[in-house]
């Protein structure tokens, strides 16, 4: 039996890619060298962190994601996941606890303009 409390993100000074586990069964890797900008926001108790990416938009919602922005802005952030309600009550106090992880794609308008001249 582990006693490692669980974590909804990971580093790697190496990291290439940035796994983003959407759902059990569904995750994506996204090039870190794709990686655009980010952006914070802090409202009232919750945060938000946007991830943008050239080809697909992450943004999480939870409580301190400023460490996740800090090891993003190193570009070691290796991979997020968000942990099930049970638990999150089990993550240690001061570290970061994703509630939410929406990804959206980019919608790529010269590869739509290119599609409908074929």
């Amino acid at each position: 039996m582990s006693t490692k409390s669980p974590e909804c993100y990971t580093t790697e000074p190496q990291a290439r890619c940035l796994r983003v586990e959407v759902s059990p069964g569904r995750s994506l890797l996204l090039p870190l060298d794709q990686f655009t900008f980010a952006e914070f926001i802090s409202a009232d108790k919750e945060q938000q962190l946007r991830l943008v990416f050239a080809t697909h938009e992450v943004v999480i919602r939870g409580f301190t994601l400023r460490r996740i922005e800090a090891a993003m802005h190193r570009m070691e952030l290796a991979s997020i996941v968000t942990l099930p309600a049970k638990y999150q009550p089990l993550i240690a106090d001061g570290q970061p606890k994703i509630r939410e992880i929406v990804v959206t794609e980019a919608k790529a308008v010269g590869l739509q303009s290119e599609a409908s001249l074929n």
